[in-house]
């Protein structure tokens, strides 16, 4: 039966959502995930087709379930949407899907979600929508001048649409570095960044987080300070690692100033003739659906402490980034955020 309240309401059904509901299910906690896709795999579904994790398989794993592969395999894309699909079927999480939240409101220690398939009500809440419906680009003058083509990188899938082009790519951070590698195979690539790119060593990729995340997580048991590495420099993963080969990171050009009409006037006064520009500059939190709770949101983020909001009692954020604990975008890295997350509701509700 479906209940008229429930304990706890998760928005979104990715990666961090199905984390959240993993700890849930064991918590005995009546709870319903609502998800505005038709079907599993999160922003995943989105993402470049050659695209693939910069953490191995064995280190790029939900709670309860290792994703196949070993420590040596980078799984792809599809792999990972697989691996969700399956990981929800396995544990036979309480989602509904092809549910839209169009707004949250609190009245009388209650949430009122409303959602484009009715009102749902639940004594606590946890927001994990991530960022992929929230890119972000700069707002750089001209724009409205130039004769070509300006994408962000959540729309790009695949390098031949940019054949024989010249093409500017913006970002110096992993999809800035992974679309470079391809797109550079068929056009003429400058590489735009806004400070000179860093790349980690060749035997450095993602299962540092996991370890990082636990010396992190020790040492605020233990009272001490903990410093965590940077997240945003280039894993080199192998189609990187295949264009330093040839060149292709050797030369990042300073950031853009404006666009003029048949390119970009860079800072330094250069300007760069370039049919499209491919702006990889990140996401923001979505966010949009926490209106009707009057959060204060600067630069995408709430205050929180650790997951829990710090200005609505019963409202949760997990999977957003550092602010919601160290990587917690990632697969391996929401799984101490989720668990975490759900003790506290449990004292909540």
């Amino acid at each position: 039966m479906t209940p008229s309240v429930y304990d706890v309401i998760v928005i979104g059904g990715g990666q961090s959502g199905l984390a959240v509901a993993y700890y849930l299910n064991r918590a005995g906690l009546n709870y319903v995930v609502l998800d505005a896709s038709d079907n599993a795999g999160g922003s995943w579904q989105h993402y470049w087709h050659s695209l693939r994790l910069f953490s191995p398989a064995q280190w790029s794993s939900l709670p309860g379930v290792l994703m196949t592969g070993g420590p040596d395999y980078y799984p792809t894309c599809n792999e990972t949407i697989d691996y969700l699909k399956k990981y929800e079927e396995k544990y036979k999480f309480a989602i509904q899907r092809g549910v839209t939240v169009i707004d949250v409101k609190k009245a009388g220690g209650l949430f009122d979600i409303v959602t484009s398939k009715g009102t749902y009500q639940s004594k606590a809440v946890v927001s994990a929508t991530g960022s992929f419906a929230n890119p972000w680009m700069p707002e750089l003058p001209g724009r409205d001048r130039f004769k070509g083509k300006v994408f962000h990188s959540s729309v790009y899938k695949r390098p031949d649409p940019f054949k024989s082009q010249q093409v500017a790519i913006v970002g110096e951070g992993n999809s800035g570095a992974q679309i470079l590698a391809e797109v550079s195979k068929v056009a003429q690539t400058f590489w735009v960044t806004s400070k000179p790119p860093k790349f980690l060593p060749d035997e450095v990729d993602g299962r540092y987080l996991f370890d990082a995340a636990t010396q992190m997580y020790e040492a605020k048991k233990a009272g001490r300070e903990f410093t965590p590495p940077s997240l945003g420099d280039v894993v080199m993963v192998p189609p990187v690692k295949e264009a330093r080969k040839r060149g292709v990171l050797e030369r990042a050009y300073p950031p853009i100033d404006h666009f003029t009409d048949l390119g970009i006037m860079l800072v330094n006064g250069q300007e760069l003739l370039v049919d499209s520009v491919i702006f990889c500059t990140g996401f923001r939190s979505a966010l949009d659906h926490l209106k009707g709770l009057a959060l204060n949101v600067s630069a995408g983020k709430v205050a929180t402490v650790a997951t829990r909001s710090a200005e609505v009692p019963g409202l949760w954020l997990v999977g957003y980034g550092q602010w919601t604990g160290f990587a917690s975008a990632t697969l391996i890295g929401v799984g101490r955020s989720a668990k975490s997350t759900v003790e506290e509701i449990k004292k909540y509700v």
